[in-house]
């Protein structure tokens, strides 16, 4: 545990919780660092078989903590922004591939506004439980600065190309219910119960064998980073063997 990030273990179950209310858990650069230690840590961790992902209330997370003052011109603060993104996506990437990499089955429970970076971190999880009042929304390009890579990637394999461009390039705010209905949010519920509903979805989850669990999740996971043109060609290839 740190400051940055808390970890608390209840038999097979962890939950992180990212911890900088002060700041709305922007993921500074000490946040990522202590993020992918605890990451790292889960990892070798053979008695935990759940993860649940969270943040200190009010907000999951107000993405990229960028050091911004009032008195910046709007070039100034693109540039600001544009420094900061630099080392940001290298933290940032690597965190989320070792959480995405995670053998864990991982929950994200969205307690709040998941912005830019922190709704991006959400998709590194393998399911996702949104607060009622939860909000979503990509400002980056509206800031003048691109989404990283790695967001970039998972939107578009969650969504598609069409909907990932009206997610990242119109930066509007959708609600937990519409990002329910794009999928990228499995469920929506109220916010007082958020963290009962996850613990309840992780029950369920420990409640099945677990190799054939994370098995499973891994071959997923390997098809959508190959693609299904690469797949099916693979699937011939197979067949024509047999």
């Amino acid at each position: 545990m740190t400051d940055n990030v808390h970890l608390d273990r209840d038999g097979a179950i962890a939950t992180v919780t990212l911890n900088r209310p002060e700041r709305r858990n922007s993921l500074s650069d000490a946040m990522l660092t202590d993020l992918g230690a605890v990451v790292s840590a889960l990892r070798d961790d053979a008695a935990v078989r759940i993860v649940i992902l969270t943040g200190a209330p009010p907000v999951f997370s107000a993405g990229a903590d960028a050091a911004l003052k009032s008195s910046m011109s709007p070039e100034e603060r693109r540039h600001a922004m544009a420094t900061r993104k630099s080392q940001f996506r290298r933290l940032f990437e690597r965190v989320n591939t070792m959480l995405e990499g995670l053998e864990q089955i991982t929950v994200c429970a969205i307690n709040g506004h998941a912005i830019g970076g922190g709704w991006g971190l959400t998709l590194a999880c393998d399911f996702r439980i949104a607060a009622a009042e939860a909000q979503f929304w990509i400002p980056e390009v509206d800031l003048g600065v691109p989404l990283g890579v790695a967001s970039t990637t998972r939107f578009v394999r969650l969504v598609g190309p069409a909907r990932a461009k009206e997610i990242i390039l119109e930066c509007r705010r959708y609600s937990a219910e519409e990002a329910r209905t794009l999928g990228l949010a499995h469920r929506v519920v109220p916010g007082n119960d958020l963290i009962k509903h996850s613990r309840e979805y992780a029950q369920m989850l420990l409640a099945k064998p677990f190799r054939p669990l994370t098995e499973m999740k891994a071959r997923i996971n390997a098809i959508a980073r190959i693609g299904m043109p690469e797949v099916n060609a693979m699937t011939e290839g197979f067949l024509q063997r047999d």
